[in-house]
């Protein structure tokens, strides 16, 4: 009805950049190269989504993606002098493997 539609305002919503945002976190944790990792980052997890078995407990959102950017962070803390594509690769495996069932870790 109108007169309920009147007391509500239209809102518009749209999905964020997460490569934008992973970027961004990773220039603060001292990434040097973070614009490609982003890419990397965000491209894996579309894939993992796509081609991994749908499980209940597989989280491919904002959430996957700031785990993963925290590991990273914290290899580079520990490990400066490692290349990066190296650390961003082993925290993608710190953070996803232990939850990946049998079947899906080959992928």
């Amino acid at each position: 009805p109108d007169n309920l539609k009147a007391l509500f305002r239209t809102v518009a919503m749209m999905v964020p950049d997460y490569a934008m945002i992973a970027e961004i976190k990773l220039y603060s944790y001292g990434y040097e190269d973070s614009r490609s990792l982003a890419q990397k980052i965000v491209t894996t997890y579309k894939l993992c989504s796509e081609q991994l078995s749908s499980q209940k407990h597989y989280d491919y959102g904002m959430r996957a993606v700031f785990a993963v950017l925290v590991q990273a962070g914290r290899l580079k803390r520990n490990n400066p002098s490692q290349q990066e594509n190296i650390l961003m690769m082993q925290s993608v495996n710190d953070v996803n493997l232990a939850k990946f069932l049998d079947f899906d870790v080959p992928l």
